[in-house]
């Protein structure tokens, strides 16, 4: 029997870069609190801060921005040992991103970077996924100093902003889309920007190896895939 099914093309999982500009970040309701705050620098409350949001909610795009203008070195929490502390803080400012994540913490170490910027006066931006209280963190001063920081929180985007992210999403990776793709998807998502990242990302790789175009039915077609297909009609097979 002949197989209808169109040939689909070899594609390439190549990694995606995204952009960490100023110019790129979408500000919303949502994380006009942590944008602030950011570009308040350096009029801060504290030479310590705590930017704490869901995964893919901008965390490392507010960093990297504020990276850039405080000239600051970033490196993951994991990073942070006994031995690198001194070399660390000696750049006068510093990133600690994904405090959160118990992998290759060192406590120890992070206590004492903190009492070291402490000393000299040196600003330090951590970033967390979750609040203090929940990292589960075994030293109890080092519990106290980051809860002592002051904290700003990215909340779950609104419907604009999410809206928003995903044409920047789209445009980031050279792909044109109409309104009707954007609303299929904003649609059938939960409001968190990292859903938004893996739908357009499984979008382009889908359009790829198709040869298509991203129309609103291959989109609709995806998401089902994706288990988030929500109420779906029959039509929207067609097309």
């Amino acid at each position: 029997m002949p197989n209808d099914t169109p040939p689909r093309q070899l594609t390439f999982d190549l990694p995606f870069d995204p952009r960490y500009g100023r110019e790129d970040f979408l500000v919303g309701d949502a994380n006009e609190a942590a944008y602030g705050l950011i570009e308040a620098w350096p009029h801060w409350p504290d030479r310590v801060l705590l930017l704490t949001g869901p995964a893919g909610s901008g965390k490392s795009h507010l960093a990297a921005i504020w990276a850039e203008r405080a000239h600051a070195w970033t490196v993951p929490a994991s990073g942070v040992t006994h031995e690198r502390v001194q070399h660390l803080v000696s750049n006068g400012a510093l990133v600690i991103e994904d405090v959160d994540r118990p992998e290759g913490r060192d406590e120890a170490a992070l206590f004492h970077l903190l009492n070291l910027v402490r000393e000299r006066g040196s600003p330090v931006l951590f970033t967390s996924g979750r609040p203090i209280d929940a990292l589960g963190l075994a030293t109890p001063d080092l519990r106290s100093r980051l809860r002592l920081a002051p904290g700003v929180a990215i909340d779950a985007p609104d419907d604009a902003l999410l809206r928003a992210v995903l044409v920047k999403l789209f445009v980031d990776r050279q792909l044109i889309v109409d309104l009707g793709v954007i609303e299929a998807v904003a649609l059938r998502i939960d409001r968190s920007l990292g859903r938004a990242r893996d739908v357009v990302a499984e979008l382009d790789r889908d359009a790829l190896g198709r040869g298509r175009r991203i129309s609103r039915p291959l989109a609709l077609a995806v998401l089902r895939r994706m288990g988030l297909d929500g109420e779906a009609g029959a039509d929207d097979e067609a097309g």
